[in-house]
């Protein structure tokens, strides 16, 4: 649904039809364009179901036992710091220097996509790996928004929009099962956080550590909500997105996206930072003991994966909008970004499609 998206938004930002097309994200509706509420309005849902996923990994999945977080945890922070390190070397002090945080991010449904198309040859323990990597990638990413993307403070709304997260934690110790409350305290919330100046996305983090989350079973209120919102977002949300923030007009001057510091600094981060950051810290943390490499995984398929980690596409994208404010920056980005992340996927799927047929032979 997101490539296939990707390119119909493509294909109709370079039609006949292109100038309708590009005007209609930007129709106004209220006192902002429709791609301001898609990012600003529908991907706070987005984030809703990363923080709910998170959640459910902290409490009993991979993230429950410290041993077995450490290993993804270094391997996010690796994936995190080595691209952005790359990115600064050739922009520090430039006034394109905000976007290190691009190639920092992975797309969580791209590269678990990619993955699943290698069927029943992948191991479980690489699957787990890879959803506990990006899960705390994308916290990551969520932090550096929250710190580095807010500009203009205003804390009488943060502090309201602060005092509905308490009440909603206070519901939660008492008990109360019932979603409606949340989710209601949740939009008043969202609008508070939208008018405070930090990003309103992250209102979706906290609501979804104040939703009450049990012993997580299949009744459990953070499980329901969780396994409702998957499909609207798989189907509806993120596709949305990827037609609204990829319909770029493409002509001759495309190519120069190719040729400046910062869109170097993306591909970079996403081709080389990324792969590099993820295996060399993972190989660093279980060289110290600080982690623990699963049984059934070896160093040339926590490399195939790393790869699939510099697939930054949705995270890449949101992040490019918030670190610039002028359009050709914003539209050279992306066009790197999705040049990038076609790359990595590629290679990261080629790469474990061939090691893992290798060890299906010497395991016959």
């Amino acid at each position: 649904m997101l490539l296939g998206c990707t390119l119909l938004s493509l294909l109709l930002a370079n039609s006949y039809f292109s100038a309708d097309y590009v005007n209609l994200w930007h129709t106004q509706i209220g006192n902002h364009p429709i791609e301001y509420w898609i990012n600003d309005g529908l991907m706070t849902i987005f984030f809703l179901l990363i923080g709910l996923e998170l959640e459910r990994e902290v409490y009993i999945g991979e993230l429950s036992n410290l041993k077995n977080a450490l290993l993804p945890v270094s391997a996010a922070i690796g994936g995190m710091l080595v691209p952005a390190g790359l990115y600064l070397m050739l922009n520090y002090g430039t006034d394109t220097q905000s976007g290190a945080g691009i190639p920092m991010a992975t797309d969580i449904a791209f590269a678990l996509g990619i993955l699943s198309l290698l069927g029943n040859k992948v191991p479980t323990s690489l699957k787990v790996f890879l959803t506990a990597l990006a899960v705390i990638d994308d916290l990551g990413a969520i932090l550096i928004i929250a710190i580095f993307y807010t500009k203009n403070l205003i804390w009488s709304n943060l502090l309201i929009a602060l005092g509905i997260f308490v009440f909603l934690l206070v519901l939660n110790r008492l008990k109360v099962r019932n979603l409606i409350p949340y989710l209601v305290c949740g939009v008043f919330m969202w609008y508070f956080m939208l008018n405070s100046g930090v990003h309103a996305t992250i209102t979706g983090v906290l609501l979804a550590f104040a939703i009450p989350f049990g012993n997580g079973d299949e009744k459990s209120t953070s499980y329901l909500l969780q396994n409702w919102l998957h499909k609207p977002i798989a189907f509806i949300i993120l596709p949305i997105f990827a037609l609204a923030n990829t319909a770029i007009a493409l002509g001759s001057e495309s190519l120069s996206a190719f040729e400046h510091p910062y869109t170097i600094g993306i591909a970079l981060g996403l081709l080389v930072g990324k792969p590099v950051g993820i295996w060399l810290f993972s190989y660093l943390s279980v060289k110290l003991k600080i982690g623990e490499l699963p049984e059934d995984l070896n160093w040339k398929t926590i490399l195939g994966v790393s790869f699939l980690g510099g697939i930054g596409f949705t995270m890449s994208i949101f992040i490019a909008l918030l670190a610039f404010s002028d359009i050709e920056h914003i539209n050279n980005s992306k066009i790197m970004i999705l040049v990038s992340s076609l790359v990595a996927g590629l290679i990261g799927l080629l790469y474990l499609r061939s090691i893992l047929k290798e060890e299906a032979i010497d395991t016959d």
